[in-house]
C-alpha cells in the first residue's frame, strides 16, 4: 500500500562556493508513479565533494549554483510512486548515482558511464547541477535503488557500494590479474576498495604507497600485502616491478611512481583526477609498449558492489572512520579533508 503523497520540509548541505557550505530548510518534491521518497540512511563523503567544498570545482566542473554534493549514499525508504514495484516503505536501498540516458552510442555499447547526457548526481558536470543526497529526505527513481534484505549489512556498509564500484570497475579496465603483481598509489578510500577488489581478483601481490601512516595502515587492514611511505623511501626500488598500477592518489608525482614502477608491456590505470597540466613521458610509454588506461566512475559495476557487499565477500567496515547528522556536515567535511585521521566519513539524517 503507498503511503500518503505529502512531502515534508527537510534540510539540506549546499555548497555555494569555495569554503562555503550551508545548511538549509528544503521541502523534497512531490512523487511521480514510478518515484520514491527516501530518507538519507547514510552518505560518504566522496574527494570529488571536498574538492567541491575547498575550491568551488573539480577539475573542469565548476560551481555555478548552490550545489547539494553527495553521491555515495544509502535510504530507507519512506512513502512510493503509485506505480513503484520494485521497493515497499520501510526497505533499507543502496542508490545508484548515475542516470545514463540509454540511448545514446555509448550506452548502447555498455559503457553508460561515458554517457553523453549523463545526470550523475552531487556533480556540477551539467547545468542546471544534478543535485546530490546530503539530504534528509530526497526523491529518486525506482530504478536507481536496489532493496537490501540483509538485516545484518548496515546502512554505512550499503552507501560504499559506490566508491567500492570505482575500484572494481579499475579491476575490470586493467584485464585479468589473478596471480599478478599490483601496485596502487594512494591508500585513501578509493586505494583502498582498489586493494579489495585486487584482492577480489586474485591479484598474487598488492603494494601500495602513500605519503601519511593512516591511508597505509587501513591499506594494510584491508589486505595489501606491503605499505611503503613513498616521501620516506627510494621509490625506485620498485622500478621494472608491477603488471598492474593504479594511481589513485590524484598526484602527479604517484602517477610518475606508476609509470616507472610498472613492467614493459604492463599497465597503468588513471582513477585519480591529476592537475590540468604535468609532464607525461609519452616517449617511455611508447618504448615500453605500455597500456595508459583512463578510469571514469562505473557502469556494471555498480551491481556488483552491492552484491559483493550484501555477501561479505569483501567488508568495507574498517574503512568507514565516523558518521555524524547532517546538521554536523562542515564538522564532518572537516575530518574527511584530514586524512590522518580519516578514510571514510559519512553523514546521516539525524
Amino acid at each position: 500500500m503507498n503511503t500518503p503523497m505529502n512531502s515534508p520540509t527537510t534540510l539540506a548541505c549546499r555548497i555555494h562556493g569555495a569554503h562555503d557550505l550551508r545548511l538549509e530548510p528544503e521541502q523534497a518534491p512531490d512523487l511521480g508513479p514510478h518515484d520514491v521518497r527516501l530518507r538519507l540512511g547514510a552518505g560518504g563523503i566522496c574527494g570529488s565533494d571536498l574538492h567541491y567544498w575547498q575550491h568551488g570545482k573539480v577539475g573542469a566542473f565548476v560551481v555555478r549554483e548552490p550545489l547539494v554534493p553527495g553521491h555515495e549514499a544509502s535510504g530507507v525508504v519512506e512513502a512510493i510512486g503509485a506505480a513503484v514495484t520494485r521497493v515497499v516503505p520501510g526497505d533499507r536501498v543502496a542508490i545508484n548515482p548515475s542516470h545514463p540516458c540509454g540511448v545514446c552510442d555509448y550506452c548502447r555499447s555498455g559503457r553508460g558511464n561515458l554517457c553523453r547526457k549523463m545526470f550523475f548526481l552531487g556533480s556540477a558536470s551539467v547545468f542546471p547541477h544534478a543535485q546530490g543526497m546530503f539530504r534528509q529526505a530526497f526523491v529518486m527513481g525506482e530504478a536507481q535503488l536496489t532493496p537490501i534484505a540483509e538485516a545484518h549489512i548496515s546502512l554505512g556498509e550499503i552507501a560504499c557500494a559506490e566508491p567500492l564500484s570505482i575500484g572494481l570497475h579499475a579491476l575490470h579496465r586493467a584485464g585479468p590479474v589473478l596471480g599478478e603483481t599490483v601496485l596502487i598509489t594512494g591508500g585513501g578510500t578509493i586505494g583502498c576498495m582498489s586493494v579489495l577488489a585486487a584482492r577480489l581478483a586474485g591479484a598474487a601481490h598488492i603494494t601500495v604507497c602513500d605519503i601519511h601512516d593512516r591511508p597505509l595502515e587501513m591499506a594494510r587492514t584491508v589486505g595489501a600485502d606491503q605499505v611503503l611511505r613513498s616521501d620516506q623511501v627510494d621509490m625506485k626500488q620498485l622500478a621494472d616491478s608491477a603488471d598492474v598500477a593504479i594511481e589513485a592518489a590524484g598526484s602527479a608525482a604517484a602517477l610518475a611512481t606508476c609509470l616507472m614502477a610498472v613492467k614493459r608491456g604492463g599497465r597503468v590505470m588513471q582513477v585519480g583526477t591529476l592537475p590540468a597540466e604535468i609532464p607525461f613521458p609519452a616517449n617511455s610509454v611508447m618504448a615500453r609498449e605500455l597500456d595508459y588506461r583512463g578510469v571514469f566512475r562505473a557502469h556494471l559495476a555498480f551491481d556488483w558492489a552491492v552484491q559483493a557487499i550484501r555477501s561479505r565477500r569483501v567488508d568495507v567496515r574498517p574503512l568507514i572512520t565516523a558518521q555524524m547528522p547532517l546538521a554536523r556536515s562542515l564538522e564532518a567535511f572537516e575530518l574527511a579533508a584530514d586524512k590522518t585521521r580519516s578514510t571514510k566519513v559519512q553523514v546521516t539524517a539525524d
